[in-house]
Formats: structure tokens, sequence, C-alpha cells
């Protein structure tokens, strides 16, 4: 018996790995998140599997779901939106059952932020611009934020910044970026990425406020940086003409000579 914890994606069932989708088929019990995993995803559960939305749930009754499956042989698949490696809950999860030495295993999932990134067609790391993307979020109820983890101090290294669970703080996450990227700075927010019901709107520091309003909430990404609309990048040496490298080697003394 596995428990078997798989990130389904940001919305889109399709965007469920053909991993995920072959665990889910075979385990007679899953648990999944509530209004963040897609009902078309739950179609993949074999007929007559136990179904349990985790939403309504204590950690120690989702420990307690694992403990009864366990005892009586049955496979689990638990789904959890996005990946399964941030802002899930999976680390408690997952100290649980090795103290109960209940086995597991691990399959990632496609996250928001690359969904929101494919809903603007935008590469988020552009030479010149960008070359790092952070993954952060404000303070919440349910989770504070460590001492060294602001804003601020992310906003200072220019790269781009992914801001999730953060939409109902439009006000304080504008006010702290717009000092370290100016006013002008590309701004988008996609609200439920990859689902039917997707919006976007995209704006700078100082016009997003106006143009979002009141309509999003929870689930909205927030993405800050120079690459969202910029077409004033040097282009990658990796594909130059001139640039040697292992499985295209140039000049007469290339670098990787083996490769010739």
């Amino acid at each position: 018996m596995t428990v078997h914890f798989i990130g389904a994606g940001p919305g889109s069932p399709d965007l469920l790995t053909l991993r995920g989708r072959d665990l889910i088929a075979s385990c007679p019990v899953c648990l999944y998140a509530g209004s963040l995993v897609p009902e078309r995803v739950l179609a993949h559960c074999p007929q007559g599997a136990r179904i349990v939305n985790t939403a309504l749930l204590s950690l120690d009754e989702i420990i307690s779901e694992f403990v009864a499956a366990h005892a009586q042989g049955k496979d689990v698949a638990r789904l959890q939106s996005g990946d399964v490696s941030i802002w899930s809950a999976m680390g408690e999860q997952l100290r649980r059952l090795r103290a109960l030495s209940i086995p597991y295993s691990v399959t990632p999932g496609v996250p928001a932020f690359s969904a929101a990134a494919a809903a603007l067609e935008v590469e988020l790391t552009l030479p010149g611009l960008a070359q790092s993307v952070i993954l952060t979020r404000t303070p919440g109820r349910a989770s504070a934020m460590p001492e060294g983890e602001k804003l601020t101090a992310f906003a200072a290294t220019g790269a781009v910044l992914a801001i999730h669970l953060s939409i109902h703080l439009l006000d304080k996450v504008i006010a702290e970026l717009t000092p370290h990227y100016g006013a002008d700075c590309p701004v988008a927010i996609v609200w439920r990425a990859s689902w039917p019901d997707q919006r976007v709107v995209r704006a700078t520091l100082a016009t997003i406020d106006a143009a979002v309003g009141a309509e999003f909430e929870r689930t909205a990404l927030i993405l800050v940086g120079k690459t969202l609309i910029s077409e004033e990048f040097a282009e990658s040496r990796l594909y130059a003409a001139d640039y040697d490298r292992r499985y295209r080697p140039i000049g007469p003394t290339p670098r990787f000579p083996e490769a010739s």
C-alpha cells in the first residue's frame, strides 16, 4: 500500500501528467483538494473508488483516511493543485506518514506560475533582463513569512516575481515594489490560470490597481518584471551561429573536439 501525492496541475485537466493520470486510475481511494482540483481529473478514478474532498477535513482527519486505507491495503491517490513542492501542506502529511511507517510517493505537477506564463505567452527569463524567477507570497492567516523573506528584499534583486496568494493585498504589493521596479514596470494578473474561466489583466505598477478593480480574488497570481512585455533583449548565445558547443563544434579548435 502506498499514498501517492500527485500534483494535479493548475486547473486544466489535460495538464495532468501521464504518471499522475495512471496513478489515479490505479488507486481505489482518492483524496483531493476541493475546488482547486477539477472534476474531470477525478474522472480518472476507478469505478467504485472512495473519493474524499479534503477541503472539509482537518489534518488529523486526512491522516485517519490514510491509516484506514493502509489497514485495508488500498493505495491512495492524494491530489493537490499545481505542484506539490510549494504551498501544498504536503510536508506535514509526509512527516505524519513517516512516523506511522506508511509508504508514500511524490509525483510533480504543472505549477500555477508556469500556466500563467503560458497564458501570457512569455518567457520569464530573457537575456540581459532577468535570469531569475522568485516564487513568493505575502503573509497570511495560515502561514507567516520568515523575517528575511520580504517583498522589498526580493524586489531589490530585479528578478521576475511570481506572487501567490496575495491579490487581496494588491495595494501593499504595489507600494512595496514600485520604489524598486519603477511605476512603469509591467505587471500581469492571471486569475485561475488554465481554467475555462481564466482571466488576464496586463498593466503596470502604476495602473494595475485601477485595471483590476475588485473582481479578482483568491486564486489570482501576480507576475511582476521587465520580461512580461519587453522586445528589447539580447538573443541567447546558445543558438548563435558562432557559438561553439558540444553538439555543434565550431572552428578549427572546438571546445569539445570529441563530439565532432
